[in-house]
């Protein structure tokens, strides 16, 4: 069979659907895990540690499944992930509807739930963005693709969380079961269309060996440095937001979590309209994306840190939600852009790691620190933020990579 265009054409916007996919069954499951929790007589902490399992898999994980991307393929790593996703989240469906019932409890119960949902769920997933960034590395050949490319990435999870939020809700009317039974649907289709719609690499293409990127590798841990910052930051608000539209705006636990939703989105949609508009439209380079997006969310703590009134809580959702937007594009391509090929796909399993990492830290930080002072969270995650900035601006590793990247995009 002879090669038509289409064979050699990037499947980036496939991909980015297999993304969506995966994500929009995470999103879809978290408005309803405090209620299932209370419904199967699971504690708040032990749901606490169910989520944290699986980011410490995300950790653990993240930089074994972007190696095998480039070394399998990213079809094969993919199918993998979505089969081992789809098993665990069909499987804690039936044991969340046996602890309904009453059929199991206790610590078998718990036990069940930290494997399939936490170490399962979390594995899998962990394949999914180091995969999409190594082969958008790959496929994209210059700085304005590759941008957009990762934009992409953080614009369909964003649009996930947003879309996970009103069907997770939707679907709980009709029974907290519903949406359990919805999310290993999703999978499938994913599963679905990464197996007749992906490419597989020619042999050729694949790397036998890819090598093993290190925290330590000064074209890396300048941008690490950043996003975890960035993310923390993000974490430390995401957490109490809850908290905070409850005692601020004195509601009822019912209309807490509706406005709470209505929070959490115009921050979505903040960051959406950032990685889809502004950062495609802008040309700008990586280090420049960083620090106009962290100056942005920088402002967005500084408006949510008094408390001023519905208004403001929302205006300063969106201003952080833009600013991150703009800057976690800036975070993913940076270093992308300083690595070999066969590196790419070390990088994308470490910068997973990095994510991960900071959902260990910022729901157990954030939460502390709320119980000393009700700002007090929302004030270090502006300081985290500001440092982030005032660290990009100074770094003259990265200063100089501005000017060179500069230079490169005017011809000088």
């Amino acid at each position: 069979m002879t090669d038509t265009p289409d064979t050699h054409r990037p499947q980036i916007p496939l991909l980015l659907s297999a993304v969506f996919l995966a994500y929009l069954a995470q999103m879809t499951l978290n408005p309803i895990i405090a209620p299932l929790a209370r419904e199967v007589g699971l504690a708040e902490w032990q749901i606490g540690v169910t989520i944290s399992s699986a980011a410490v898999m995300v950790v653990a994980t993240s930089q074994f499944w972007g190696r095998r991307s480039q070394s399998w393929g990213r079809k094969p790593v993919l199918l993998a992930a979505l089969t081992l996703a789809t098993v665990a989240m069909a499987g804690f469906a039936t044991v969340a509807a046996a602890g309904m019932r009453g059929a199991l409890t206790g610590v078998a119960l718990f036990g069940l739930f930290v494997l399939l949902r936490g170490i399962g769920f979390g594995t899998a997933l962990a394949a999914v963005p180091p995969t999409a960034q190594a082969y958008i590395a790959d496929v994209t050949p210059d700085e304005s693709a590759r941008v957009k490319g990762m934009a992409g990435v953080g614009a369909v999870q964003g649009i996930a969380m947003m879309a996970g939020a009103v069907l997770g809700g939707a679907l709980a009317g009709f029974g907290l079961l519903t949406p359990l039974v919805v999310v290993p649907v999703l999978l499938v289709i994913g599963l679905a269309v990464v197996a007749f719609g992906l490419r597989r690499e020619p042999t050729q293409e694949l790397v036998a060996d890819p090598p093993r990127v290190r925290v330590s590798d000064p074209r890396v841990w300048p941008f690490l440095i950043a996003g975890f910052g960035m993310l923390t930051s993000l974490g430390c608000v995401q957490v109490i937001a809850g908290f905070l539209v409850q005692d601020r705006l004195a509601l009822d636990a019912a209309a807490t979590g509706l406005v709470t939703g209505g929070v959490l989105l115009a921050a979505g949609v903040g960051m959406v309209t950032a990685q889809t508009v502004i950062v495609p439209r802008s040309g700008w380079a990586p280090t420049r994306l960083l620090k106009v997006g962290s100056a942005i969310a920088v402002l967005g703590f500084a408006v949510l840190i008094p408390n001023a009134g519905p208004v403001p809580l929302v205006a300063a959702m969106v201003l952080i939600g833009l600013g991150l937007g703009i800057a976690m594009p800036g975070y993913t391509a940076g270093p992308s852009l300083l690595m070999a090929r066969e590196e790419q796909g070390g990088l994308a399993g470490i910068i997973g790691a990095t994510n991960g990492l900071t959902f260990v830290v910022a729901p157990t930080a954030s939460t502390a620190l709320y119980g000393i002072g009700a700002s007090l969270p929302v004030i270090v995650g502006g300081v985290v933020m500001a440092s982030v900035f005032i660290f990009m601006s100074l770094h003259p590793g990265l200063r100089g990579l501005a000017r060179l990247q500069d230079n490169d995009r005017t011809g000088e």
